[in-house]
């Protein structure tokens, strides 16, 4: 499977502005500019777009391993905090708050440290990943 994305700018970094888009178009022409990413300007940006991907990623693969390991998730709601210091990408911070009936908290746990260490997108990363998993009862 390939999936692509186009991106387009126009101008200098701080007074330029580009687009994205996605072969779903899900992005269309979605606007990212110097300010949407290092100030408050409209639009999104690529520490965004990654904090997007590795959630859904994440979040995919847990369900994946939990109904393989005979648990059906009633809610897997994850959220991704990418931190850039120094134009650099340093860590993504995964937050899992689930409810699944049935499992206790240290499966839970190991199944989902093992969903982290293992989806695609984590895989692609070089810098730290963090997971705090909370399941609800």
């Amino acid at each position: 499977m390939k999936r692509k994305a186009t991106a387009v700018w126009n101008g200098t970094i701080k007074e330029g502005q580009g687009h994205l888009t996605t072969q779903s178009t899900v992005l269309n022409e979605t606007q990212y500019s110097f300010n949407s990413r290092f100030a408050d300007g409209i639009g999104t940006n690529p520490e965004e777009l990654l904090a997007a991907a590795h959630a859904g990623c994440f979040t995919m693969k847990l369900s994946l391993d939990l109904t393989e390991a005979g648990f059906t998730p009633e809610k897997l709601e994850t959220t991704s905090v990418i931190s850039l210091d120094n134009g650099k990408i340093v860590e993504s911070a995964l937050t899992l708050n689930a409810k699944v009936p049935g499992i206790a908290d240290d499966q839970f746990q190991e199944i989902a440290k093992g969903a982290k260490e293992n989806c695609p997108v984590s895989g692609a990363f070089s810098f730290a990943i963090t997971l705090s998993a909370t399941l609800e009862p």
